[in-house]
């Protein structure tokens, strides 16, 4: 194939402007951009929830923290909280910090295990500032506070955000429906996407951000679809917008119902709500009337519905074309990884990127690469339904009960037996992560690394001591979450002139 100069990008959501803002604003001299998408089609636009690695995307595009906070309504996000998942009343927070200090031969939670039997330790989370910050609603923002943060935004202005930055960078934007995806008779790539209005979008490198429907992926190049389904028995959501409240968290909220979770999402100008569930165990009615129930505020908005099935494409790279976002896969929002799927596959794409044509060496690495990252994170989400004491109702003894992947189960045996945790760096999910919600979820070790009783008890009280007034210290010198936000956008919450 020939050398590529023209890259086409099928569908305009979060995912697509992405893609284009990314490659319009890197590699626009040598190639053109062009999104083809149609205001007619909605957009799911419920991933309003963020985790820290977006930070360093947005900085790699040139995109300035307090205009993207302003436009995006955005709040800063420290962690989430879950409640009711290993028991109702159970409360804890994953929060994207570093707990304590680690040593050459074990983690920071060996040292706090060995606290915790002797009488020497408080609570887990006292040993990180995200966490503690978090629960008192204070940080820090930009590089000054060296904290380890996220956002929540709303999605459609997210999403025009990006569109605007693409098009400041050479995107050409089509609006037009794709009526069919035409392939060559000669080797099955695709040649040009026709659009309703008979126009004919032709390429080199065809991009499908077309959500679930996977229009190129999926319906035109017949790419098979590994499911998920047996370890994320979740397979529907819908989403309301309700109005803001005074108080703005600096974290998402998961709270476990008997059939799934509902979301809680602080925006500057709204709240974000979602119960995500299983329609094997809840009837689609009951589940809309449970989460208008439990709004906190006036809803604003018809709540939206929509079905998904977690999995991933057997090959997100496929001839000429690559599956970012909804199209190559869905892992379902309670880590809040959607976005940040599809900005990986974003970068793992401009990494390979395939200037003089398509490399099948390169192509087999992109899916090796996806397949593994997926599996990890889909690892970890499996973790919060798999470790539940839950009898309460069918879908948790489901999920108690149910077969995990050896991955997981192998990591669940090796921490349970010596509290070590295995992982690689290139994981999403570093240890820290996993002890959170692990100790969250009351899976303990019943031992600690030995090396902790070298130290006197002295010794390890004044560690642990030490270094919990050290997070009180930090903390305590942090603005509250609101003055943070008020420090990007003049006037607070609802003002859209930066500072």
């Amino acid at each position: 194939m020939a050398g590529i100069h023209q890259i086409v990008i099928a569908g305009g959501g979060t995912s697509g402007w992405l893609a284009a803002s990314a490659i319009a604003k890197l590699y626009g001299k040598q190639v053109k951009v062009t999104l083809v998408d149609s205001a007619a089609i909605g957009r799911i636009g419920v991933g309003e929830a963020t985790i820290p690695p977006l930070r360093n995307f947005h900085r790699l595009l040139a995109i300035r923290e307090s205009e993207f906070m302003s436009a995006t309504q955005a709040t800063f996000k420290l962690g989430i909280e879950f409640k009711h998942w290993a028991q109702r009343g159970d409360s804890y927070i994953h929060s994207f910090g570093t707990t304590g200090k680690d040593c050459w031969a074990c983690d920071f939670h060996h040292f706090w295990l060995a606290g915790r039997e002797k009488a020497l330790a408080s609570d887990f989370g006292d040993y990180c500032v995200e966490l503690q910050a978090a629960r008192k609603q204070r940080l820090l923002p930009g590089d000054a506070g060296k904290l380890n943060y996220a956002y929540h935004v709303d999605a459609g202005l997210y999403a025009d955000f990006l569109r605007q930055h693409a098009l400041r960078h050479g995107c050409n934007h089509v609006d037009g429906k794709i009526e069919r995806v035409e392939i060559s008779g000669s080797n099955g790539y695709i040649n040009a996407l026709v659009l309703e209005d008979g126009a004919r979008i032709q390429g080199d490198l065809f991009i499908d951000c077309s959500g679930f429907r996977a229009l190129l992926i999926g319906s035109a190049l017949n790419v098979g679809f590994e499911s998920y389904g047996d370890f994320l028995p979740c397979d529907s959501a819908i989403a309301v917008q309700s109005a803001t409240q005074h108080q703005l968290r600096p974290y998402t909220q998961a709270i476990a119902q008997e059939f799934g979770w509902q979301w809680y999402i602080p925006l500057q100008n709204r709240m974000g709500n979602g119960l995500v569930y299983s329609s094997q165990y809840v009837a689609d009615t009951v589940a809309g009337e449970r989460l208008l129930q439990n709004l906190l505020s006036e809803p604003l908005s018809e709540p939206r519905r929509f079905r998904y099935r977690p999995g991933r494409r057997r090959q997100a790279w496929h001839k000429n074309c690559v599956a970012i976002g909804l199209s190559g896969g869905f892992l379902e929002p309670v880590e809040s990884t959607s976005i940040h799927l599809a900005m990986s596959a974003i970068l793992r794409l401009l990494k390979l990127f395939p200037r003089n044509g398509i490399s099948d060496m390169a192509m087999a690495t992109f899916n090796a690469q996806t397949r593994e990252e997926t599996e990890r994170i889909r690892d970890f989400i499996i973790l919060h339904y798999k470790a539940t004491e839950r009898t309460d109702s069918a879908f948790w003894r489901y999920c108690n009960a149910m077969a995990i992947p050896d991955s997981l189960a192998g990591r669940l045996e090796l921490f349970r037996a010596t509290g070590v945790l295995s992982g690689t760096e290139r994981e999403l999910f570093q240890i820290d992560s996993w002890v959170q919600v692990l100790l969250g979820q009351r899976i303990e070790p019943t031992d600690y690394h030995p090396i902790v009783d070298l130290m006197s008890e002295e010794e390890l009280g004044a560690f642990l001591q030490g270094y919990k007034k050290f997070v009180e210290n930090r903390v305590s010198a942090f603005p509250s979450h609101r003055q943070a936000i008020e420090q990007y956008c003049k006037g607070g919450p609802q003002v859209n002139n930066c500072a």
